[in-house]
């Protein structure tokens, strides 16, 4: 359900989405989710999937953002960059994570490389606030293909995930087939030592990093067709212990990509699916439910809902 005129796109960023349901947005496809909780409110940054329903690959070529107060309705605050952003890019605006540090906003993108340096590659954008404009913050990538040599695939060096532990070390996790992380300087726009690699069952891509009391938990997408697994450790590094499944793969699109916050007294999980008509492997929808922790700290297995997560109003909320 695409909107026909400009008009009614322009109208349609300064909305509200009054969403009762799974997917949070259906007037476009949307994909990739990475969540940042500031103050009172939980933005949600998207893949905008525009592909046609026939079309045999991806196109993406901007990330979309949202908020909420109270995680059921939602409002579509445009576009805070696209691939444009990066002049050393050419294409693909593909799953990116964000994260706040000394009151600015750092993006992680992973696009497709111009010629000088062919390939998947990750790079940085910044902003004042959560919702952009985001401007490239190195004029060049952080990471490059040929930076890695793990697999012989262009594409290995996608899904970035930031996390800022308690001692205010920052990490990078990414990876395809392969999962690599290293530490970020304080600046965050650069690497602070060599990248590492992570043995881990069956990753396919999709690394993701939270903490929930004193446990480290890496959430990812396991085999292909992905489902999503996890695993938990004592640190941002590890070592870590495969724990198992807690959402199956999706009936039709082959991917699933997850984000888990923490708002307001309970956790979340977002990820993608191809509920909406015309929906499917290059035209993917973003859907959020309610995760839960077992008295001994494991991951309670999330079915999918339509309904979604009740609504979480926070202090203040409008």
């Amino acid at each position: 359900m695409f909107m026909k005129s400009a008009l009614a796109s322009a109208l349609a960023t300064l909305c509200t989405l009054a969403q009762a349901a799974n997917p949070l947005v259906t007037n476009i496809f949307t994909a990739d989710p990475a969540a940042l909780v500031d103050g009172n409110r939980v933005y949600l940054y998207v893949g905008h999937d525009e592909a046609a329903p026939e079309g045999k690959d991806y196109l993406m070529r901007e990330w979309r953002v949202l908020s909420s107060c109270d995680m059921k309705n939602w409002t579509d605050m445009g576009s805070p960059l696209n691939v444009k952003t990066f002049k050393w890019a050419k294409a693909d605006a593909w799953a990116a994570d964000i994260t706040k540090r000394n009151g600015k906003y750092y993006f992680y993108a992973p696009v497709e490389h111009d010629a000088s340096k062919p390939g998947k590659a990750i790079g940085v954008a910044v902003s004042d606030k959560p919702a952009g404009p985001f401007v490239d913050a190195r004029g060049s990538a952080l990471v490059t293909n040929d930076m890695t040599k793990e697999s012989d695939i262009p594409w290995d060096d996608i899904d970035p995930a930031v996390f800022v532990d308690k001692d205010g070390q920052a990490y990078l996790y990414w990876g395809n087939r392969v999962l690599k992380y290293a530490r970020l300087k304080p600046n965050m726009i650069e690497l602070d030592g060599p990248i590492h690699t992570v043995g881990i069952d069956n990753f396919t891509e999709a690394a993701y990093l939270h903490r929930h009391g004193k446990t480290y938990y890496l959430t990812y997408s396991r085999n292909f067709p992905e489902e999503t697994a996890y695993a938990t450790g004592p640190s941002a590094t590890g070592p870590w212990t495969f724990r198992g499944k807690i959402m199956d793969m999706n009936k039709v699109v082959k991917t699933i990509h997850q984000a888990v916050i923490d708002f307001n007294g309970k956790s979340y999980i977002f990820y993608h699916n191809d509920k909406l008509p015309t929906g499917g492997e290059f035209r993917r929808s973003v859907a959020v439910e309610e995760l839960h922790y077992k008295p001994d700290g494991s991951i309670a297995f999330i079915p999918q809902t339509a309904e979604g997560p009740a609504a979480n109003p926070a202090p203040g909320c409008k």
